[in-house]
């Protein structure tokens, strides 16, 4: 196991081939040599060792041949960019591209498109509202001191204006900035909370009110402000071709704007059900994501208009009378105004007070 040495080499073969290795023993043994071709006498060597000279010359002859057709092959490869008459196909892509241009002709074909990037403007007149009439009437008086009853109607309109903003930012479109009043009887007192209201967002310093009387068979916003008569939301409705922008009156009170009911018909409801209503009213708040609606509706529970309304509203406001609405009433009214998704009470004509708070008295209000 130790031993180190070197392992002695085969003997290579001798001349007669009786020594070598293994194989080559072997093959001497079997007699394979026999299978292996004699060698070629030197004479034929000689003669044959020009031809491969001959097929060196003529392989190094075929050579430069070999580079002449490759200029050739060259040369017509420089058509190729002949082939630049393909750019033809390039030509075509305007064609395609043309169908591009069609977008732009579509604002011709509807020119209302154009019109929502911009805030809708209405006529520059301005109707003044009687301050005396007002503070006759029991309403907020614009520019007046501070009362108990500004100081009410300021806390309704900022939750609102509140709940208003959460409707823009969960995806309500247009109809977060709508809000109907509706009472379930007549007398409850929707019209008054609706002017007030209207009265309260007006003094806004980053908003603006769009009154609409909506109670077609008795409208009486016009009478409560004493502004003029004359076309309003029934007859944009009616008349395909009106621009419910030409209606809306303009008044002496900074950020109030109010829209008369129109001329009545026998089919209010049925043209507030059809698909133009949403539009007339999407353009009343087109570019003004600040400006508010607030409806004045029939009684819900006297005429139908006020249901369909509420399909059109983010917010309605159900005046309840404390000492004339019926639970049963309210239920009812509650139900017709489902199509609104949020619908809140607004108790009317009480003094009764939880905490003893008289809203106005720090500003000096008295009584």
């Amino acid at each position: 196991m130790n031993d180190h040495r070197k392992i002695p080499v085969p003997p290579r073969p001798n001349q007669d081939g009786k020594a070598g290795t293994l194989f080559e023993r072997a093959a001497s043994s079997f007699d394979l040599n026999k299978f292996i071709p004699p060698p070629v006498p030197q004479e034929v060597l000689d003669q044959i060792s020009p031809r491969p000279a001959v097929k060196r010359t003529a392989a190094a002859a075929v050579e430069p041949v070999a580079p002449a057709p490759a200029p050739a092959a060259v040369k017509v490869a420089e058509p190729a960019p002949v082939k630049a008459p393909q750019p033809t196909a390039p030509i075509a892509a305007p064609a395609a591209v043309q169908p591009a241009a069609e977008p732009e002709a579509a604002p011709v074909m509807f020119p209302p498109r154009e019109q929502r990037s911009r805030t809708v403007s209405f006529k520059p007149n301005r109707h003044p509202v009687d301050r005396q009439h007002l503070r006759d009437q029991g309403f907020i008086v614009p520019e007046g001191g501070v009362t108990q009853l500004l100081e009410e109607f300021r806390i309704i309109k900022r939750h609102l204006l509140l709940q208003s903003a959460e409707l823009q930012r969960g995806g309500s479109g247009a109809a977060a900035q709508r809000v109907l009043i509706c009472s379930p009887h007549p007398g409850e007192g929707k019209t008054y909370c609706a002017v007030n209201l209207a009265l309260s967002i007006a003094a806004e310093k980053e908003s603006e009110v769009i009154l609409v009387d909506a109670d077609f068979a008795k409208p009486s916003i016009l009478s409560a402000l004493d502004l003029p008569g004359g076309p309003g939301l029934m007859d944009a409705l009616r008349d395909p071709k009106a621009d419910v922008a030409d209606f809306v009156l303009g008044t002496d009170v900074p950020g109030l704007w109010v829209l008369p009911a129109g001329e009545a018909t026998n089919s209010d409801s049925e043209y507030l059900s059809t698909s133009r209503t949403a539009a007339v009213l999407d353009r009343l708040t087109e570019g003004a994501p600040h400006r508010i609606l607030i409806f004045d509706s029939p009684p819900a529970l006297a005429a139908s208009p006020a249901a369909e309304l509420a399909k059109h509203v983010g917010q309605a406001l159900l005046i309840v009378r404390a000492d004339k609405t019926g639970q049963g009433a309210l239920e009812d009214a509650i139900s017709l105004l489902s199509g609104c998704p949020n619908v809140e009470l607004l108790l009317n004509a009480t003094n009764f007070s939880p905490s003893g708070r008289r809203f106005g008295s720090y500003y000096g209000y008295g009584g």
